[in-house]
């Protein structure tokens, strides 16, 4: 598996934390990441998103908390208007605050398959430098879901 997807969730991971983005201190601090969880408006329609439109494996819902049975990190959704109670305030609005990328065997197949669905695509397929051929869509909350399928690197890795 490439390390472009673990090199983006230490990114993101920087930027929430304010910490500097070179690894050192994520050897120390940062075991592993073992759950993505999205803050949802709609439970339901970003749960049928996620199961029928992009298909991934559906573990259970309950208490507005959905997850999938998804290999590796853990992928779950929990509904926004539950955030007072999970951590003392609401969720702050704003443009697309992340994404989410899934590994798929065929990008192109599943650009056909989404445009058959009416899901509007936002850019790709298309093939990057780094080595993924992309497709990007927004789930139902705004936030950018990039389908991704491994392809040979196009320019050397820095650093």
């Amino acid at each position: 598996m490439s390390s472009a997807p673990v090199v983006l969730i230490q990114r993101l991971v920087a930027a929430a934390c304010r910490l500097p983005t070179s690894k050192p201190w994520l050897d120390t601090v940062v075991h592993s990441v073992d759950y993505v969880v999205l803050y949802v408006g709609d439970l339901d329609a970003s749960l049928a998103f996620y199961r029928d439109v992009l298909g991934l494996p559906f573990k259970f819902q309950e208490s507005g908390y959905a997850e999938f049975a998804t290999p590796g990190t853990k992928f779950a959704l929990y509904e926004r208007l539950r955030l007072p109670g999970l951590i003392g305030r609401d969720a702050s609005g704003g443009g697309p605050a992340g994404e989410v990328l899934i590994l798929v065997d065929d990008v192109d197949g599943e650009a056909e398959r989404l445009r058959g669905l009416g899901v509007e695509i936002l850019a790709g397929p298309v093939d990057r430098p780094w080595g993924h051929r992309t497709l990007h869509v927004h789930d139902p909350d705004g936030f950018v879901v990039e389908l991704a399928q491994e392809i040979p690197r196009q320019q050397p890795r820095e650093g």
